[in-house]
């Protein structure tokens, strides 16, 4: 039974990572052209063409930079000398391939040979093929387009469909992009990396160009291309940026934003881009106009145009490492001026309004601001000099913001109170700001929002989901006071009945309280004999709530597992506070909270050591 388990583990364990990515994919696709806003840096919700921005892992965070493969210091040899297997970390060496490759076949050998096994992988494949799914979307004039792959479209088809062609259990999707098609005419390997359609200056008028962005086989580097979403063809002598790490965005038809590798200098010592250029149509690259020079140990150099109609204004982001950038208003006359907030705080622009979600306390307008709160005022005055603002969400010991959103007129808070979420709505009128609960919200184990179309519309849409409850997609409309409707459900890819989920919390050596969850068979036997697999990340302020995976319920969980989520610091599970205790130095708790967790999960006899299996990656 145990031998079984693992190797339940190690193929729910594999498609559990697929399936992530997969739903990463698909909510960056629906993220990316969502116009909420221009935020800083550019890699978050500024940049509609995924722009190459790097993307860190966990374990980076609190690490030292490493010297190139194959350069042997007297440190490193003294280290050799202690340590036999360091020659795997030259992890593209043909002896540590061989190496991998032998474990691997020694693994499958003993786990994956079996018929329970050749089903439970054909199982987890069903799910992830499954043509069930949810199709998340993102409104893009006056369609709601979605990226999506299934067997039979390995990387992906994109398409369109009316919102009330959407609403139906089976839409009829209208093709726009097939990857798979393109790269057999082509000859290529291309990875969709996402577009950016052109919002015409009429507001009746069709959309009919957008710049779309493509890897060779999903590295960092990309192209962007011009299309033509009317005829489905390629742009003729359009817009074009070579294979490089960077971006293009619309200024207007005839003009782009253009920051990409123009030759030598002028990539930063990161490898991203120093410059961000004006480019006209018909114009040669090398005659752009120079908008910004970032530089050289900068991070990333970028622009943006905010084409939100009666408030169109342009950005430069200057990135000058993660969670530290600059924002500047570019002018009519090419001239910038910086926001001039902290450079640790999330800044985004919405129609007349500057939020800002402060990492760091903050003085200014005669108060101190904690890390953690939201802060909104008029962008004007702001840049006239004045400096008053509206709290919109003040953090506690138990309650942080995990995200918010802007409607038309309203902003959307999601309000993590011990990592359970409470939507709240706040709306600005002639008093000010004043705060209600979202009507008839989900009551689940966590709930993700994101803006319809923020321009125009006061719809949200909201993901509900739960470990053992399949993801709902609803939308709600915020300037009435109706019930928000169900749009998609998920199917059940596994028999829930016999679990139930929980919480708990547990002391980490330092004496904080660590919030975990666990989702375990109803009628447990609290023997310490339970297979139990422990997930944590602990990374980037990303928070780890309640999330329903059809490969692990199947995997696992109808096996009679145990599954346990750790929250543990590192993460932005209780806002900007838990992120940084876990950085550089302190970087031994993130270990210290998972050990924990597993240690609280033996106290409890829900398992031991010799049943206790571990995973977390980036």
């Amino acid at each position: 039974m145990l031998r079984l388990a693992i190797a339940c583990a190690m193929a729910a364990s594999v498609a559990m990572t697929a399936a992530a990515a997969e739903d990463t994919k698909m909510k960056d696709q629906t993220s990316t052209q969502s116009a909420t806003g221009i935020t800083a840096p550019v890699a978050e919700a500024a940049k509609p063409v995924d722009s190459g921005q790097p993307k860190g892992d966990a374990a980076g965070e609190g690490g030292d930079t490493q010297p190139e493969a194959g350069a042997e210091t007297g440190a490193a040899k003294a280290a050799a000398a202690e340590d036999p297997w360091l020659w795997l970390e030259d992890v593209e060496a043909e002896r540590s391939l061989a190496w991998a490759r032998a474990r691997n076949e020694a693994a499958k050998a003993e786990l994956a040979d079996s018929d329970d096994f050749r089903k439970l992988e054909g199982d987890i494949l069903g799910i992830l093929d499954s043509d069930a799914k949810i199709p998340m979307v993102e409104k893009i004039g006056s369609d709601y387009y979605n990226f999506w792959k299934d067997k039979n479209h390995a990387r992906g088809i994109w398409r369109r469909a009316t919102p009330a062609e959407y609403a139906k259990a089976k839409p009829d999707w209208e093709t726009i992009i097939d990857v798979d098609a393109l790269n057999k005419s082509e000859g290529e390997n291309w990875v969709w990396h996402g577009a950016e359609c052109l919002k015409p200056k009429d507001p009746d008028a069709a959309l009919d160009r957008c710049l779309v962005a493509l890897s060779r086989g999903g590295s960092d580097a990309d192209v962007t291309r011009e299309f033509d979403l009317e005829t489905r063809t390629w742009v003729k002598d359009g817009f074009f940026r070579a294979e490089a790490k960077g971006g293009l965005g619309w200024i207007d038809r005839d003009h782009v934003y253009v920051f990409t590798d123009f030759g030598a200098g002028s990539m930063t010592s990161s490898g991203y881009p120093r410059l961000v250029k004006e480019w006209r149509r018909g114009q040669a690259l090398d005659e752009a106009v120079t908008v910004y020079e970032g530089k050289p140990d900068d991070l990333y150099i970028a622009a943006v145009h905010d084409d939100a109609r009666g408030f169109e204004r342009d950005f430069v982001t200057r990135a000058l490492a993660f969670y530290n950038d600059e924002l500047y208003v570019r002018g009519k006359d090419g001239k910038l001026t910086k926001i001039d907030a902290p450079n640790s705080a999330s800044k985004s622009v919405h129609r007349e309004w500057l939020t800002l979600q402060l990492r760091d306390p903050w003085s200014a307008g005669g108060k101190t601001w904690p890390a953690g709160a939201v802060l909104v005022t008029r962008l004007d005055a702001f840049m006239e000099g004045k400096r008053e603002f509206e709290m919109l969400f003040e953090p506690t010991d138990t309650t942080s913001l995990e995200s918010f959103v802007w409607a038309r007129e309203q902003v959307v808070l999601n309000v993590f109170e011990d990592v359970k979420n409470r939507i709240v709505v706040a709306t600005h009128d002639a008093e000010g700001w004043t705060q209600s609960p979202l009507q008839d919200a989900p009551d689940v184990g966590s709930v993700n929002l994101l803006a319809v179309d923020p321009d125009d519309s006061d719809e949200i849409f909201i993901i509900a989901t739960d470990y053992l409850v399949p993801t709902t997609l609803l939308r709600a409309d915020l300037s009435t006071p109706d019930a928000p409707v169900t749009l998609k459900t998920m199917p059940t890819f596994f028999d829930a009945s016999k679990n139930v989920a929980e919480q708990h919390f547990t002391d980490s050596k330092d004496g904080t309280r660590i919030p975990y969850f666990v989702v375990r068979p109803k009628d447990i036997a609290y023997d310490g004999s339970n297979p139990t697999l422990l997930y944590g990340y602990g990374g980037f302020e990303v928070s780890l709530a309640p999330n329903y995976s059809g490969t692990v319920g199947k995997g696992w969980l109808e096996k009679g597992g145990v599954f346990a989520v750790a929250n543990i610091r590192g993460g932005g599970e209780y806002g900007p506070r838990w992120h940084q205790a876990a950085l550089k130095a302190n970087r031994p708790r993130a270990y210290e909270d998972f050990a924990a967790v597993a240690r609280d999960l033996v106290t409890r006899k829900i398992t031991s050591p010799a049943h206790l299996g571990i995973q977390g990656g980036s």
